[in-house]
């Protein structure tokens, strides 16, 4: 597939350039960025055009034996850099596809009980609890819920459009009937910063792709307004215009560790962590396993498969051989 010529150049404005071209997230970009240049410092700022498997495997050596990430930071740090030869450098060479991946490791993931999400939750300070409870009512990702704009939510039919999710993919969820009027007053919150807006000719919020052209004035209309707007402005990383974003996620983050310490559930809890308990407790009151696959928007059933293995009814449920041993008198 031809791309169009690039307009800048040093290399890892071209890179930029690509990423945003594919329409690929801020994270991404950021990611893609950071293992390029640490690669290329790495070698001295050697040119990628100049270097080949020898130079990438010392690299992902390093990573793995000095470094020691993980293998999905490993994983991460070879798509950077393959996606670097490819779409920027438009190299495609044999020992592109032959170097090693490290394998993939299994994780359960961390589920709280019923009554540890009822104590988290209420522990979590005012400002952000509706956030938290959104996360485990609705089976939310953290950005997918901070990204949430006025017009995604549906009183009426009781539901969330989340759109843009992981893979770019849009999808249905429920709107939890106990979470209808907070988020109303959380309604009356966002309106009362998106009139102060629109007062003090603040530039509207951050459209995707093309919207902002092909229509111009939906940045400042109430309807495209975060749901949960950051109480302060700052400047866009990519347009660099001074508007109001949506709350940041170290703001979720550090709630929750609070709420941790004050409960002292001795877990280790994440914002993540509340979207693996949805899908547990769903799957504990007998939701069909593609119907959370659904409300989860994996692409892959064998993915939600792995809550199946944290269900109370399996191994909390079964009984130990240890059991059953017959009592032998000392």
């Amino acid at each position: 597939m031809s791309h169009p010529p690039l307009r800048s150049t040093r290399l890892l404005d071209h890179l930029r350039e690509r990423i945003r071209y594919a329409h690929y997230s801020l994270r991404t970009e950021k990611t893609y960025v950071y293992w390029a240049r640490f690669f290329i410092r790495f070698h001295n700022v050697k040119h990628p055009k100049d270097m080949g498997a020898r130079e990438v495997e010392a690299f992902l050596s390093y990573l793995a034996n000095d470094r020691k990430v993980s293998p999905s930071t490993h994983r991460q740090a070879l798509a950077a850099i393959l996606y670097l030869y490819k779409e920027v450098l438009g190299i495609q060479l044999p020992w592109m596809e032959q170097i090693g991946r490290p394998r993939q490791r299994v994780r359960l993931p961390v589920v709280l009980s019923r009554c540890e999400v009822a104590l988290l939750l209420a522990a979590v300070d005012n400002r952000r609890q509706l956030i938290c409870q959104l996360l485990y009512g609705a089976g939310l990702r953290l950005m997918e819920c901070l990204t949430l704009r006025v017009k995604d939510l549906d009183f009426d039919r009781k539901t969330i459009v989340v759109r843009q999710g992981k893979g770019d993919k849009d999808r249905l969820v429920m709107l939890p009937t106990r979470l209808i009027e907070p988020l109303r007053k959380q309604l009356s919150r966002s309106r009362a910063l998106w009139a102060e807006d629109r007062s003090n000719r603040i530039p509207g919020v951050f459209l995707p792709e093309a919207l902002a052209r092909k229509y111009p004035r939906a940045a400042e209309s109430w309807t495209w307004h975060w749901l949960f707007p950051s109480p302060t402005l700052s400047t866009d990383p990519r347009t660099k215009q001074y508007r109001r974003h949506h709350q940041y996620e170290q703001t979720v983050g550090r709630a929750l560790s609070c709420a941790v310490a004050q409960t002292q559930i001795p877990k280790k809890v994440t914002a993540h962590t509340l979207r693996h308990s949805f899908a547990t407790h769903l799957l504990e009151s007998g939701v069909d396993i593609r119907r959370v696959q659904e409300l989860l928007g994996h692409s892959d059933v064998s993915t939600t498969m792995i809550y199946t293995h944290v269900l109370s009814s399996s191994a909390a449920g079964t009984a130990s051989p240890l059991e059953s041993l017959p009592d032998i008198p000392n």
